[in-house]
């Protein structure tokens, strides 16, 4: 296996958001893409991330692996990459990861491959009635809003319009949008659709904007939301988060 990247910055930003959520995550590399599916270590995020093979310059695997790292060692050798240092990813015969990076000089790094317990995680069938699709940032600022006030913050839904919503024991806000040119709602029905979330995880999950300018948030009756970020053959990078329910 040798995968070169020239943009080293989708590998790098995803590794630095995921490993907020998750510490040791199964890497699977097949001929298609490079694919992690995580569940947080309190079971209530799931992130699911695949780098495509056309976003390498080199993407030679000859058959199918499975790598198992530490998310945080992996995250601090990838923040010193440049960007636009090229970056080399090779299973040694030693079972360490190779990581090479060059620019103005080359430098390796090796990672050793560690051994996970845990069994295989499956991604949910979910069905949603409500997605609406918004620009990353018009995401970010409404979390960032709502995270002023209270730990939980109210999804809701109805045709043409998405409110993001949060009360606390004394302040509230509330962001509303109408649909337009930054906002696509897609709803099933009439009926409105409503769910609370956690501000926490979510500030973690709004991170995927750097890889991504829009997002993609779907969501149903205190049903788990998921938040998809994507660069069309490049990456995606989505969340599903488990709705805090009414009695907390």
């Amino acid at each position: 296996m040798r995968l070169t990247l020239a943009e080293p910055k989708y590998l790098k930003e995803s590794i630095t958001i995921i490993s907020d959520l998750v510490n040791e995550a199964r890497f699977k590399v097949n001929k298609e893409a490079i694919e992690l599916v995580a569940m947080d270590p309190a079971n209530v995020a799931m992130v699911i991330f695949k780098l495509l093979s056309s976003s390498f310059t080199e993407y030679d695997v000859k058959k199918d692996v499975e790598i198992a790292i530490n998310l945080n060692n992996l995250k601090q050798i990838l923040r010193r990459a440049k960007p636009n240092d090229m970056l080399t990813l090779e299973l040694d015969p030693e079972n360490k990861l190779k990581i090479q990076l060059k620019g103005d000089n080359v430098r390796t790094f090796n990672l050793p491959i560690i051994d996970l317990d845990e069994k295989e995680q499956k991604i949910p069938d979910l069905k949603f009635p409500v997605s609406v699709t918004v620009s990353s940032s018009i995401l970010n600022e409404a979390i960032e809003d709502v995270d002023i006030v209270a730990e939980s913050v109210t999804f809701l839904a109805e045709p043409k319009k998405f409110t993001i919503q949060a009360e606390g024991d004394l302040s509230q806000a509330k962001i509303e949008m109408k649909e337009g040119d930054n906002v696509k709602i897609k709803t099933d029905g009439n009926d409105k659709v409503k769910a609370k979330y956690s501000v926490e995880y979510l500030k973690k999950m709004i991170s995927g904007s750097k890889i991504a300018d829009d997002v993609s948030i779907s969501f149903s009756n205190d049903y788990p939301l998921k938040l998809e970020f994507k660069t069309v053959d490049k990456v995606m990078l989505s969340f599903i988060l488990a709705p805090r329910v009414e009695n907390d």
